[in-house]
């Protein structure tokens, strides 16, 4: 009986993992990790993937991605087939290089996209590897760090949770990175891969809104708080924050109009996400109407 498809969600963000059969090694030798980068940097252009976060360890590999309109299977399919078909040729080997097929678990929240970054980025350190993440050369942690740079790789996506700027979204990326995680942390990041393991396909996680799975409104309701919150120069972390700054009022105001004309949330459900009371946004909302509209009069506003 045939697999059913798994989900696909345009510009969804996925944690995919590819590990070797029987976990045995895919790597032998480090320029078998730069044909990887090689074929994974020609898949992302064919596909309109962008890579947030990486880490190639020896039998495995993990990636945070995002993808376009293609969908995931196609794009790990791409790259991964054609590695693995090189290194068989060199490599003495029998049966298949990688695990069945590949793991993908859709990232629903920015908190589980922050703890999922870190959570690549200190696979070698739980594995003994290095003391610290930055001394391993496969991963994406040194280009967070500014530490290297890896031009396929998007940071500015990922250092955009941690906070606006580059260099204090940078220094809070490392602060969250020394910082000890939730005891709950890792287990929620492997259970969530787990849950895609079914034989019959991919199941979109328990934890995720239903919403994602009747027209993925959730995640929508995310993709235009991302976009509003780059547009006007706020972080999507400050929005949810107690802060009654005139330029995070404002945001959440703007937002707050867009979604519920887009029909992507109620008025309670826009306070829940931002922290507030409906009847606070519900009266920002209207002094913002009611700029708009003075403004579209030619009456400044100041």
């Amino acid at each position: 009986m045939p697999r059913r498809p798994r989900l696909h969600v345009p510009g969804g963000v996925y944690h995919v993992v590819l590990r070797g059969n029987h976990r045995q090694p895919i790597f032998h030798q480090d320029s078998d990790r730069d044909l990887l980068e090689d074929l994974l940097v020609d898949s992302l252009h064919r596909d309109g993937c962008e890579v947030l976060s990486y880490c190639w360890m020896s039998n495995h590999i993990h990636l945070a991605i995002r993808v376009g309109d293609s969908p995931l299977g196609r794009f790990v399919q791409h790259f991964a087939s054609r590695y693995a078909r090189t290194v068989q040729r060199r490599v003495p080997t029998t049966g298949h290089l990688f695990e069945r097929r590949h793991r993908a678990y859709l990232v629903t929240r920015d908190s589980y996209l922050m703890a999922l970054i870190r959570y690549v980025h200190l696979n070698p350190v739980r594995a003994g590897l290095v003391a610290d993440p930055a001394d391993y050369l496969w991963s994406s942690h040194r280009a967070y760090l500014g530490q290297a740079r890896t031009p396929w790789l998007n940071v500015a996506f990922g250092l955009s949770l941690f906070g606006t700027g580059q260099a204090h979204a940078g220094r809070a990326y490392q602060h969250f990175m020394a910082a000890a995680p939730n005891p709950d942390e890792d287990s929620k990041v492997r259970a969530g891969l787990e849950e895609t393991d079914a034989p019959d396909g991919e199941k979109v996680p328990a934890s995720a809104p239903r919403t994602v799975m009747n027209g993925d409104r959730s995640l929508q309701l995310e993709m235009l708080i991302a976009a509003v919150a780059e547009r006007l120069g706020v972080s999507v972390q400050e929005l949810a924050t107690a802060s009654r700054a005139r330029h995070l009022s404002y945001a959440r105001t703007v937002i707050a109009h867009e979604a519920l004309g887009a029909r992507l949330a109620t008025l309670s459900e826009m306070a829940t996400r931002f922290n507030r009371t409906p009847a606070t946004l519900w009266r920002g909302m209207q002094r913002h109407v009611h700029k708009t509209k003075l403004c579209a009069d030619g009456i400044a506003i100041k």
